[in-house]
This record gives C-alpha cells, structure tokens and sequence, in this order.
C-alpha cells in the first residue's frame, strides 16, 4: 500500500491512547495527516506523535472530516455518541471501549482469531474486544481449529494499568502508606491492592463481575459459538502491568500436550515459552512492553485426556488494547507487515 491514512485518535492523552500514538509509530502506519482528540478541558494542550507535536482538540464533527482512520479510547459514553458520528464522516471507526461490543450490527475482533470480520462492517465500527478475551484467544483459537472448544475455564490476574493511570498512582502512594505504617487511601481502587488482591469490578445479581461477564460473551460472539461454556474468576493483583490467565479448557477430541505445543509454536501472535521449572514461564515483568501473547505451563488434565491447561500472559495496554486496534487498522488499509 503506497497511500496515506489520515488518522484520528479519540482520547489521546490516556494510558490506551498515548500507547496508539506510540504503536502507530513503532509499526510504521502509514499515517498522513493526524489529529488527536481529548477532552474540551485538554484542547489546546499537545501530545507527541513521531517526534514532533500535535495539538489537542475537543470532539467535533469537523474533527473526522477528511479522515479515513478513527481509533477510539475514551469510555463508552464518549464512543456511543461520538463513533457514529466519525462513521458517517467516511471514517472506519475501531473503538477500544466496551461500548460496541456486543451491539449485532459491529464485529468484535481480534485479528489473528477472526480477521475475516474486518471487511465491510455494517455500521462503519470495529469494536476492540476486553484485553483479558483478547490474549486468551489468541492462545485457544489455534488449539480450537484442531481439536474443537467446548468449555473454558479461565482465573484472570490482572494488572493495575488496566484501571488507568490514576489507578496506577493510587496504588503506589497505597504501597508507600504500607511501608510507613499508615493507613491505606482507597477512591480510584474498590479497597487496598497493595499486598492484597481484588474483584474490581461492578457485579450483578448473579454474583459475577461485569469482566467476568464480558469474557463469556465476547468468547462466544468472537468464536461464533453461542453456546460454548465459559467459567471465568477474575481479580486484580499488585502487578503494574501485564495480565496473567490461568486457563483450563476442554475440546471434543482428545489432545496430547505435544500436539498443543506442536500447534502453538506455530501460531500467529503467541510466542511459546515450552521450558518446564520454577520461574520458567512467562511472567508479566518480562512480557510487559511486548507484543506477542506468552503462553507456558502447557499441561494434559491427568483426568481428561481432552482437555489442557495453559498460563496466558499479555500485555493489557498493547495486544490487549492499542495494538490489537492498529493490526485491525492494518488489515482493513491492506498495510503489509
């Protein structure tokens, strides 16, 4: 592809957004012109963009005119009135939030898992799926197309960086507090994280969390199994960044552990870290800043000859967010990688 995308990025000065700009960058998008929204309290301000400053707006209809790219990190609220807005524009409009998510008419995609939903999509959106789906397809879809999911069972570790900066922030004036002998601040976080562990997320009736929610449903739209059992816990843990899965699944044939590892060496997106030890899997302090999704631990169940367990480790704010949303970008312009 020789042409230019002119890019718009719809909450540029968050966690998710600063990193779009950077992967945009790193990865030689062929970005022509760019214009970078926040809010109407930040226009005026900059952010970087390939070594040089590119100033603030507030979101505007003029903002998407003669753009042809729109990435969306804002909160849902922002995306639901601003998205189709962009669309009718003439851009293609790939949003971060969980907003689009489940709606019929946008595909939720994850590149390496169901690309074949970029072309055309209905309303002129792209939704970016939850980081912790994300990384746990990327590792299971290979392993699907062999031997045929029928139930997952997923524990997520998740780090604070998913929460967002202020989170970030807050958890490490908790740490300082502990060490001082203080007591704990908790507002951004539901409780103290530092030295502990936390559901962190709204809940309904049912007792599940609106996260463990998303990973049930977004698995079946994004697999197109609309009755594949998904049992999933998640939690929050005192790690900066990078999530961590513990996943337990079971296929409609028997699977060996050496054809697992056969398939996953050579699956896109995954790096396979096959070496068996204490400490010799993949950690969020090393998978942290990378693109690939880490999967080690790779076990037979002793008791169910068709079913396997896998550690999943990714880093939430690329695969899991921006850099997910710029492969959908490259896919959608034919940018070649």
């Amino acid at each position: 592809m020789n042409r230019t995308v002119n890019v718009v990025v719809v909450g540029a000065t968050g966690a998710v957004g600063q990193e779009m700009l950077r992967v945009l960058d790193e990865r030689a998008f062929p970005v022509g012109a760019l214009r970078a929204v926040a809010s109407a309290r930040s226009a005026g301000g900059v952010v970087r963009f390939a070594g040089r400053e590119v100033t603030l707006e507030a979101p505007s209809p003029e903002v998407f005119e003669g753009s042809q790219l729109a990435l969306f990190s804002a909160g849902a609220s922002v995306s639901r009135e601003w998205a189709p807005v962009a669309a009718a524009k003439g851009c293609l409009v790939v949003d971060n939030s969980s907003a689009w998510r489940m709606d019929d008419g946008v595909p939720l995609v994850v590149p390496e898992v169901n690309p074949h939903r970029i072309a055309n999509p209905p309303k002129g959106i792209i939704a970016n799926p939850n980081c912790s789906t994300i990384q746990m397809l990327v590792a299971l879809k290979p392993l699907h197309d062999a031997a045929g999911l029928e139930h997952i069972v997923v524990s997520t570790y998740q780090a604070i960086s998913g929460k967002g900066a202020r989170a970030v922030d807050e958890f490490d004036q908790q740490t300082r507090a502990l060490h001082e002998g203080t007591e704990p601040i908790a507002s951004v976080l539901p409780g103290v994280l530092a030295g502990n562990l936390l559901s962190d997320w709204k809940h309904d009736a049912s007792g599940y969390s609106e996260e463990e929610l998303k990973m049930i449903e977004e698995s079946r739209k994004i697999l197109e199994l609309p009755t594949l059992h998904v049992s999933p816990t998640c939690v929050r843990v005192p790690v900066r960044n990078a999530h961590s899965e513990s996943v337990w699944a079971r296929f409609s044939r028997p699977i060996t552990r050496d054809e697992a590892l056969s398939i996953l060496r050579k699956a896109e997106g995954v790096v396979l870290d096959d070496a068996v030890g204490p400490a010799k899997h993949p950690q969020p302090r090393t998978v942290s800043g990378a693109d690939p999704v880490h999967v080690g631990r790779v076990r037979q169940d002793p008791g169910d000859p068709r079913a396997l367990s896998l550690w999943v480790v990714g880093d939430n704010l690329r695969k899991g967010a921006a850099l997910n949303a710029v492969q959908v970008a490259e896919r959608a312009f034919g940018v070649a990688r």
